[in-house]
């Protein structure tokens, strides 16, 4: 669904996982020079999802950490890795422990984070660690 400005995600009778997930498109939907409304709306998805994991961790931790990399993705693609970073590390200390999936995507995204900072080795070595995580079966 595309979304045109983040109040579309926060429609009256949303869920809180569906205003969440409605504020993520909206921010990757926006251009990569267009302002600041893709890093509020992720910002913003950000806090309403430190909100649902403390209420439910087992339930919206994996969100929390969705969001904390779109955010991460959307500064670094705005040449603010410094900043990107330490989001990028918490998703993957959210990760860490449910594994999989979610665990691959956030030392992904922690490994751009590094390379963007020219800390090559250490993006080399958290690569090589999202490898050895077995596929799903």
């Amino acid at each position: 669904m595309t979304r045109n400005s983040p109040d579309d995600a926060t429609r009256r009778g949303s869920s809180d996982v569906e205003a969440i997930e409605g504020l993520l498109a909206f921010a990757l939907s926006r251009p990569r020079w267009g302002g600041g409304a893709a890093l509020s709306s992720a910002s913003e998805a950000v806090a309403r999802s430190r909100v649902l994991a403390e209420k439910a961790p087992e339930a919206h931790t994996v969100l929390l950490a969705r969001c904390l990399q779109t955010s991460a993705t959307l500064l670094l693609g705005r040449g603010r890795a410094t900043e990107a970073l330490p989001m990028a590390q918490e998703a993957v200390a959210l990760t860490r422990s449910s594994g999989g999936a979610p665990l691959v995507v956030s030392l992904g995204c922690l490994a751009k984070a590094l390379e963007a900072l020219h800390r090559y080795s250490e993006a080399a070595a958290t690569l090589a660690e999202a490898d050895r995580i077995p596929p799903p079966d």
